[in-house]
């Protein structure tokens, strides 16, 4: 993409962002190969990726500031990242460039039929160590931001970053695909939570997600909301309240309350919708209680025929939520523009190509 093709936010919210920035080399395939198949890719395409290279591009398309920390070589792959990050308006200023070593990058195979993408990851090196961040650009890329987004890898840089952001009082959000090293402490100064839909009962040994979402909530007193995308399924969210003294509030099983939430989906309105319960104090049998609101969201019903890769869709949602954050959306708003979102990604082939700007017709109700 030129840089001349792109309009580039000048006054929008400051967001900083930590984790990987890759070069993603795709080819789809009529069918997935099976052991020891030889196949020809019907389609192959080299663009940027990495969780938070995909989320801030979202968020920088959508209007906000972002700026990148995160570290690749300088090889071409290295100066590939930057320059299409740069053209999509994300500030690298605080990037770690490696003069030696060599910089991160996937291989994916998306497969036509089934609409799957399996993803091969080849880390860089030398990996970011706090050593690579002084103090004084770490005070500069933190300054003004509005919100600090982790991916939730590279656990040592990403805690010293998290540490300085909680001491000025940024708010934290965290994206997490499942339980790794040194997340724990990271979710202890985390606001807000969004996740895979593996990753609550795998962090929580619960045995229901709506069970999960009360015990997060409980054993992270700061965290405001936790977010559970699923796909196709749409999401979850729970958002934490502070009437919990209130004796007028009713106490409900969370389970119970998600099931009736979800009867009233309508699977034949096509654009996302969200569907919100009262305020209650939703129970978890064993678990124990949290006074909030309980949201589940629908996705966008693409047709099969233009749904063409599904890479990146998570992170295009996280960008969005962080616009929301942003921009004070309620839930009911959030939910569907963020899904909104993630489903225009699903269009295009990669992580970045489908990725909408503010101007996107479909994105015109929300921002209007």
């Amino acid at each position: 993409m030129s840089s001349d093709s792109v309009v580039l936010p000048t006054g929008g919210p400051i967001v900083v962002g930590f984790g990987g920035a890759a070069v993603d080399f795709l080819a789809t395939v009529s069918a997935f190969p099976r052991p020891d198949d030889k196949i020809r890719s019907t389609g192959l395409k080299v663009e940027g990726g990495g969780n938070v290279g995909n989320a801030l591009t979202s968020a920088a398309r959508l209007g906000l500031k972002p700026r990148i920390i995160s570290k690749v070589a300088n090889d071409f792959q290295g100066r590939a990242v930057l320059k299409e990050l740069e053209e999509d308006g994300v500030d690298t200023t605080f990037f770690v460039v490696s003069k030696e070593g060599s910089s991160p990058f996937s291989y994916i195979i998306v497969d036509s039929q089934t609409k799957t993408r399996t993803c091969i990851f080849t880390a860089g090196y030398p990996p970011l160590i706090p050593e690579d961040l002084s103090r004084g650009s770490l005070l500069s890329a933190l300054d003004g931001a509005s919100v600090v987004y982790f991916d939730a890898r590279m656990h040592e840089t990403a805690l010293f970053i998290a540490r300085e952001a909680f001491s000025m009082n940024i708010p934290i959000l965290v994206d997490s695909e499942r339980p790794r090293e040194g997340l724990d402490e990271l979710l202890t100064m985390t606001d807000y939570l969004v996740c895979s839909q593996r990753f609550p009962q795998a962090w929580t040994m619960e045995t229901s997600i709506p069970r999960a979402l009360v015990s997060i909530l409980l054993r992270l007193p700061k965290l405001k909301f936790v977010i559970v995308t699923l796909g196709e399924n749409g999401c979850i969210m729970l958002e934490k309240c502070v009437d919990a003294e209130n004796p007028q509030i009713a106490e409900i099983d969370v389970d119970n309350s998600f099931e009736s939430l979800s009867r009233k989906k309508d699977d034949s309105i096509v654009m996302p919708t969200c569907i919100a319960s009262s305020l209650a104090k939703f129970r978890g049998e064993g678990v124990g209680t949290v006074c909030g609101r309980l949201y589940v969201g629908t996705a966008e019903r693409i047709p099969p025929s233009e749904v063409i890769d599904t890479t990146g869709a998570g992170d295009a949602f996280v960008g969005a939520v962080m616009y929301s954050i942003c921009n004070n959306f309620s839930p009911e708003k959030m939910l569907p523009f963020a899904s909104c979102v993630a489903a225009a990604n699903c269009k295009a082939l990669g992580a970045r190509s489908g990725l909408p700007y503010r101007r996107d017709p479909c994105l015109a109700s929300f921002l209007e």
